[in-house]
């Protein structure tokens, strides 16, 4: 069985779009559109404390999802250290983010897939310098054209505490999304995360628990929770549990 094939089954709200994981992301998809008219979300990061708590895959099949609702999703492979979207998709990455951004132009760097409204953008060749790729001028008008292109465009960025590049991005769009992984993420880095991203004036719209797996109380093996604007730290099991019954509770 190839590497290739073992990636693409990750995407499971293409292969198994009735799992109660994919519903979780249905869910999400929901309340990312109503989040709040004076502000709309159009331009999302997903990232994770550390390396290893599903950001990619979040952010693989929330694209997928907005695009089965008949929206024009454009999915960015802005992880230029360890990038795997083009592995998720079965793509090539000769080419990518990284030769937009080098070259100072905007070649046609879109990717079809096989997600009817889908186009991904692979972070193309890894660079030596990430980190000043994406706080450059380029990443920034690149993230105007590649808005005017789409109704939602998700970015897949690297680990928050491990390196610099997420939170270098974040303030550049309308929000981020945290994927913390059960048993992985522990709260420090959680509350290490939060307090950078504040920092950097980011909108954290909520966070994303990975691999929940029955006989903890949860339900299912992936769910969200959203706080809202203003997110409370730490889930406790009650409000996990609350969360994966399909409940939202604003951030106070």
């Amino acid at each position: 069985m190839s590497q290739s094939r073992d990636y693409h089954r990750n995407l499971i709200v293409h292969h198994d779009p009735r799992s109660p994981v994919s519903e979780a992301f249905r869910t999400l998809r929901t309340n990312l559109e109503f989040l709040s008219p004076d502000r709309p979300v159009h331009s999302i990061l997903v990232t994770s404390p550390g390396p290893s708590e599903g950001k990619s895959t979040v952010s693989a099949n929330l694209a997928i999802s907005l695009a089965q609702a008949g929206r024009q999703v454009i999915l960015v492979d802005a992880d230029m250290r360890k990038p795997v979207q083009h592995r998720l998709f079965s793509l090539p990455n000769a080419t990518g983010l990284t030769t937009a951004l080098v070259r100072g132009v905007m070649p046609d760097i879109y990717q079809d897939t096989l997600v009817r409204g889908l186009r991904v953008v692979t972070s193309g060749p890894i660079p030596p310098n990430p980190a000043e790729l994406l706080g450059s001028g380029m990443m920034g008008a690149l993230i105007g054209a590649l808005a005017s292109e789409a109704d939602f465009v998700i970015y897949d960025a690297p680990p928050v505490v491990a390196v610099t590049d997420a939170i270098l991005l974040a303030p550049k769009l309308d929000g981020v999304i945290l994927a913390i992984r059960l048993g992985v993420t522990s709260r420090d880095a959680a509350k290490r995360t939060k307090q950078l991203l504040s920092g950097s004036r980011s909108r954290l719209l909520g966070v994303v628990l990975n691999q929940v797996r029955p006989g903890r109380g949860y339900g299912y093996y992936y769910y969200y929770y959203y706080y809202g604007s203003d997110p409370a730290p730490e889930l406790s099991d009650e409000e996990a549990a609350t969360a994966v019954n399909g409940k939202a509770t604003s951030g106070r």
